[in-house]
């Protein structure tokens, strides 16, 4: 099997794995009782807290572990509009955001706030003028994406910050396709709360984290006790907080390492396809995405037929969001980049990992052209 689909989801690393074991059997104390079985759990999850704090220069006390990067989302986005309703309603994001951040949007608009969605360029970069046009006097939260998990653009992220604390409104970034991949200082690129996932960056599913910035108003999003000082209830998942935080000092360690490696792979799979298959569109940024991604759209082709046909062969790619899978309307992200449906349909995401190598890339050169020119002769609209 070639898997190429990363940016869905990661296998776990073998010492991610090793770390939390003992947690998943002998060590299965819960965090919040005082005798030593509990506080050995204790000392896990505030070392977890520790080594993801660094993978993105924060303050240990201002991580809160979560179920995920969809739980992190809600948080960061309802938490700031509960709490700070007595300031405005006002919400500002992008037309591109993952549906975990829009569908939380849209819940707030049917409670009465009031969301702008602003438009993207052709590359699915964020419109930095709009942006400002659009702050008023009741805006309390923006809320732009790190990195697109379809297309793979990064956002001007600074700069959206410097608007955001110019005129005093907090801003929150959903990082789940960034972090790990991508060097991420919340200090110095002034982020109030930023949204993360293990199991993007080779740890488990079902644990992900927020940052939130010492100072910024938030409401809880969960009730009950008082783990996570407070700001989140219920038992904490030890293991998979453990294995979070195996997963962030791997990913600190050997970043810079992983990325030449697999910019390498990605540039020459892009570079083969464009020049095998006629009428194929390069979707994001040229230059300013993440590394790993590589986003086309093969024009007269559905991209479930050759996803079907990719998987026949033993390779797995994605048409877009792992999350709207099941959903047959072409991406948004797409469309909201000025790219017509009946080419949207066509779309194709190949994300590479630590698992991959060269002769995946070949292989999967190899293969999909020779899918696309047999679909194209079933297609009504290739001459």
């Amino acid at each position: 099997m070639i898997y190429l689909d990363y940016n869905a989801t990661t296998p776990l690393d073998e010492r991610v794995l090793s770390e939390m074991l003992p947690f998943l059997k002998e060590e299965y104390g819960n965090p919040s009782s005082i005798y030593s079985l509990a506080q050995r759990a204790r000392n896990a999850v505030e070392k977890a807290r520790e080594q993801l704090a660094k993978l993105i220069n924060a303050d240990p006390k201002e991580i809160i572990f979560t179920s995920g990067g969809t739980e992190a989302d809600n948080f960061a986005i309802k938490g700031i509009a509960y709490a700070n309703e007595d300031k405005g309603n006002q919400i500002i994001t992008s037309q591109i955001e993952h549906h975990a951040v829009l569908n939380t949007c849209k819940f707030l608009e049917r409670r009465g706030f009031e969301v702008t969605y602003l438009p993207v360029d052709k590359y699915g970069v964020v419109d930095l003028e709009a942006l400002e046009k659009s702050i008023t006097e009741r805006t309390i939260l923006i809320s732009i994406m790190f990195a697109n998990n379809e297309v793979g653009t990064i956002q001007p992220i600074e700069e959206i910050a410097r608007i955001a604390k110019k005129h005093g409104v907090y801003f929150h970034t959903d990082a789940v396709q960034a972090a790990g991949k991508l060097p991420i200082d919340v200090e110095e690129l002034g982020i109030d709360l930023l949204s993360l996932s293990a199991h993007k960056f080779y740890g488990p599913k079902g644990v992900g984290a927020l940052f939130v910035r010492k100072g910024v108003k938030i409401a809880p999003l969960l009730q009950g006790g008082e783990q996570e000082r407070g700001r989140r209830a219920g038992t904490e998942n030890v293991p998979g907080i453990v294995g979070l935080g195996k997963a962030a000092e791997i990913a600190k360690e050997e970043m810079e390492e992983e990325e030449k490696r697999v910019r390498k792979l990605r540039d020459e799979l892009e570079r083969r396809l464009l020049s095998k298959i006629p009428e194929v569109v390069l979707n994001g940024h040229p230059q300013n995405r993440l590394y790993n991604t590589l986003s086309i759209c093969v024009k007269y082709v559905e991209g479930e037929s050759m996803l079907i046909n990719l998987d026949r062969e033993g390779i797995c790619a994605s048409s877009g969001s792992a999350c709207t899978s099941s959903s047959l309307e072409p991406s948004h992200v797409l469309l909201a980049m000025g790219i017509p449906p009946e080419i949207a349909h066509g779309s194709l995401r190949f994300s590479f990992g630590k698992f991959n190598r060269e002769e995946d890339v070949e292989k999967v050169s190899d293969v999909l052209p020779r899918i696309v020119e047999e679909l194209r002769k079933i297609s009504p609209f290739w001459e």
